[in-house]
């Protein structure tokens, strides 16, 4: 059956194109992000950049580590102590040594990094031009290529410490930039006064006395050798970038994997409803049915191999382009590139023959079922229905992705709303509509075409009856649109209404504050001060810490704290509480959330605080647990070395709003801090996505329209030949090419009408499971429907529609009707 199958695809090639490049293209994109995945596994270990030239480095430990019955748990420090006067004094007795004040400064606008200059001789950077910085007034910024300040020039540096009036500086010096920050240099008496706190010390000394010394001060860390890029800004960048990186492209390979099976299932499903007749004639000459099923799954084997094999070449040729692409987006550090791994090019091989056979095992059951006469017998229309186990088939997928959905919400409708749920959920139910399809498309057919078939003229009519009669031809196109459809609506629609129920809690415990200022790192003291004395106002200046707690004896859980005045808390927020109140916070009590194990109010707990100190709390609230943005709150003594990084301000009865508002951007403007007012700090914090998640978003609908396109053109390509002599008998009945070519295209895109529905009751019934968790979380916000990407997609899949079907028309037209009716098949 093999050389038979050969010879019959050799005849029928046009048929298979579509097959072979779906899964072509589908092996490509696995086989090119596996091997950027594979990248992805093992960041290449950097060297240190900003101690690259000091032997020894002493800075605080940045982890929390607590014992525990199962081994030490580590938790990451959200305000790590610095390093205290007296060890500065013991390491200068070691050795030559270096202090280190890191600091944020704005220089003219672009944020960038402070620093003293007797610092920058452990780092890389070297001056190009001018001097080093010494007298107040004076810095040494970094530039590129030429670019930026030159020594000479004036420039405005603002930052917490510098007294307002005082910004301008000139700059005295230019040093190379070294690729990891943006640094200003200053006197080592300036620096020091503006940021008194040591954060690090780079020590020209011995190691183990260092070692030694630093031993003595609890949380202090001696890095030496490759160990000193700890002291790095953000040393985990990488792995934190590669980690988004494979999370992206995991998914893009499980939506292309997932997509993929369906469009060549619904390809190898159509052709072999179309071959009946051959089949028929091949049972008949004496084939048996498993004759018959071997030659099409032979077929399938060897559109199967090649495709795989070119999927593979194009992948391989691709991975270096999308890891460039990824680079160039800043998705993935600079030097992210494809290595030498091989098993991503085999995975994506047997991926695609396996996907191959998988889509023509129900297909080839089919024809193998043919009955010799009963092909030879059968009618142009379609007869019998949707096989049963089908049926049944996409209703226990369909019931179980439902009954998953109800499950989340009634146990943990938190989970509803996390990435890996809100991504692989919608699979289930996707699923279930397409293997429905067939059983879906007739009566819907009917119902949307009811209108148009009572309209003036035939082609509503025609198009009714041909779609509603040719029920597989009508599925096989409607269900990628489902697919895809499904897909547009369900991602976006779910990122899309996460952010806006984030904004919609954060407005809510907003409700109280007119204005705010800050959140993006520590605000200037000068500011603070400032707003505070402002008459008619009540202000609340915060700030972020954190807190970790073990529970269960076993897990040490990090949650983000915020720390204030319980008293100006309460005047300008509105916080969610479900037990408790605000009243009863402070120094010796804390705010928790639902998502903690203990939160019972009055219960005392075990936590370490953002500096790693342990402190017993007693809980004074409970705050409901939302979309999970609702951190911890505790009072200003328990946040040591946290700055104030954001104030709320609440005008009281009878302010004079006017002038209150003067004041506060007078204020912001002679500290360089930005004053919004409370809804305009919410956009700007809270509606919208991340620029990986927008950009996975995109990837996995465009794959998903890519197929869409290719199934879409392949099924109306083979439909349309299979009609030739239909179309003829339409012309002799005396329509006209604009006629019939108008009936095509009414036909497609009537069926692109279906398949849209289907999806659209999809993505309908997911963004209804995510309002559900919301509503079940005590949220309130609306659902979020993705109209711009949902008209993108509908607009792509109809004029995909509309030109695979006229034009193979148009070519077929081409023949005098009284040949091609009279022609023999």
């Amino acid at each position: 059956m093999l050389s038979s199958a050969l010879r019959s695809m050799r005849t029928r090639w046009v048929t298979l194109v579509g097959s072979f490049v779906a899964l072509a293209l589908g092996v490509g994109l696995i086989a090119m992000t596996g091997l950027a995945l594979a990248a992805t596994f093992d960041a290449p270990r950097r060297a240190p950049e900003r101690f690259a030239a000091a032997p020894v480095v002493v800075a605080p430990s940045d982890t929390l580590r607590v014992a525990t019955p199962g081994g030490e748990r580590t938790a990451k420090l959200a305000v790590p102590r610095p390093v205290p006067a007296s060890l500065v004094t013991g390491l200068a007795g070691l050795g030559r040594t270096a202090e280190d004040r890191t600091f944020r400064v704005d220089l003219s606008g672009d944020a960038a990094v402070g620093h003293p200059w007797s610092i920058a001789a452990a780092t890389p950077y070297r001056l190009v031009a001018g001097r080093a910085p010494g007298a107040e007034g004076e810095v040494a910024v970094t530039a590129s290529a030429g670019r930026g300040p030159r020594p000479g020039d004036r420039v405005r540096v603002t930052a917490p410490g510098i007294p307002a009036g005082t910004g301008v500086r000139t700059v005295v010096g230019v040093v190379a930039d070294a690729g990891f920050e943006k640094a200003v240099f200053f006197g080592d008496a300036e620096a020091a006064r503006i940021h008194p706190a040591v954060d690090a010390v780079a020590v020209h000394g011995d190691a183990d006395a260092v070692r030694t010394l630093a031993a003595r001060v609890p949380g202090m860390r001696v890095l030496t050798g490759d160990d000193r890029r700890r002291a790095d800004p953000d040393p985990d960048r990488d792995s934190e970038a590669l980690t988004a990186v494979n999370a992206m492209l995991g998914t893009a390979a499980g939506i292309t994997g997932f997509v993929s099976v369906f469009v060549v299932a619904s390809t190898f499903s159509f052709a072999v409803a179309q071959r009946r007749r051959e089949f028929g004639l091949l049972r008949t000459a004496g084939a048996t049915p498993g004759q018959v099923r071997r030659a099409v799954v032979a077929e399938a084997l060897v559109i199967g191999v090649v495709a795989s094999a070119a999927g593979c070449l194009l992948g391989k040729a691709g991975a270096p382009l999308l890891a460039g692409r990824l680079v160039d987006e800043g998705f993935a550090p600079a030097w992210f590139a494809v290595g030498d791994a091989t098993w991503p090019l085999h995975t994506a091989f047997w991926t695609g023959l396996c996907v191959a056979l998988a889509g023509v095992a129900v297909a080839s059951r089919r024809a193998g079922r043919v009955r010799p006469v009963e092909a030879l017998r059968e009618a142009a229309v379609e007869e019998g229905g949707v096989p049963t186990s089908r049926v049944l088939t996409g209703t226990a997928v369909l019931l179980t992705g439902l009954a998953l959905l109800g499950w989340s919400l009634l146990t943990d409708p938190g989970d509803v709303l996390k990435r890996k749920t809100y991504i692989l959920q919608p699979m289930w139910i996707t699923v279930g509509f397409a293997l429905l399809a067939p059983l879906l498309v007739r009566p819907l057919t009917r119902l949307l075409t009811w209108l148009p078939a009572r309209l003036p003229g035939a082609t509503g009519m025609l198009a009714r009856q041909n779609a509603s009669a040719a029920v597989r031809r009508t599925a096989a196109v409607a269900a990628p649109v489902l697919i895809t459809v499904a897909l547009a609506g369900s991602l976006p629609g779910t990122v899309a209404t996460l952010a806006e129920a984030k904004a919609t809690e954060a407005r809510a415990a907003f409700s109280r504050a007119d204005y705010v200022a800050g959140g993006d790192g520590p605000l200037d003291p000068r500011f603070v001060q400032r707003v505070r004395n402002i008459p008619g106002t009540v202000t609340s200046a915060s700030r972020s810490t954190g807190v970790a707690v073990l529970e269960e004896g076993t897990a040490l859980v990090s949650s983000e704290a915020r720390a204030a005045d319980p008293a100006a808390l309460a005047a300008t927020a509105r916080l969610p509480l479900v037990a408790g109140s605000l009243s009863g916070l402070d120094d010796d009590s804390i705010v928790v959330n639902e998502e903690w194990a203990t939160r019972t109010v009055g219960r005392s707990v075990d936590v370490w605080l953002g500096d790693g100190s342990k402190a017993s709390l007693r809980i004074a609230a409970v705050m409901r647990t939302g979309t999970g943005s609702n951190g911890v709150y505790v009072t200003p003594a328990n946040a040591a070395g946290a700055a104030v990084d954001r104030v709320d301000v609440t005008l009281r009865d009878g302010a004079d709003a006017t002038a209150v508002r003067a004041l506060l951007e007078a204020a912001g403007r002679d500290t360089g801090t930005r004053v919004l007012t409370r809804d305009a700090w919410v956009a700007a914090h809270h509606s919208s996505t991340g620029g990986t998640t927008r950009a996975g978003m995109l990837l996995i609908l465009g794959i998903a329209l890519l197929y869409t396109g290719i199934a879409l053109a392949n099924t109306l390509v083979m439909a349309t030949s299979d009609r030739v002599r239909d179309l003829a008998v339409l012309r002799l009945a005396g329509a006209t090419h604009a006629q019939v070519l108008r009936l095509v295209g009414a036909e497609a895109l009537m069926v692109v009408a279906v398949g849209a529905v289907l999806g659209a009751a999809v993505a309908g019934l997911n963004l209804l499971g995510v309002k559900g968790a919301l509503e079940l979380l005590s949220v309130s916000s609306p659902v979020v429907v993705p109209w711009t990407a949902l008209g993108v997609v509908l607009t792509a899949c109809a004029v995909l529609a509309a030109v695979s079907a006229v034009l193979p028309a148009l070519a077929a037209l081409r023949t005098r009707p009284v040949e091609t009716a009279g022609a023999r098949e």
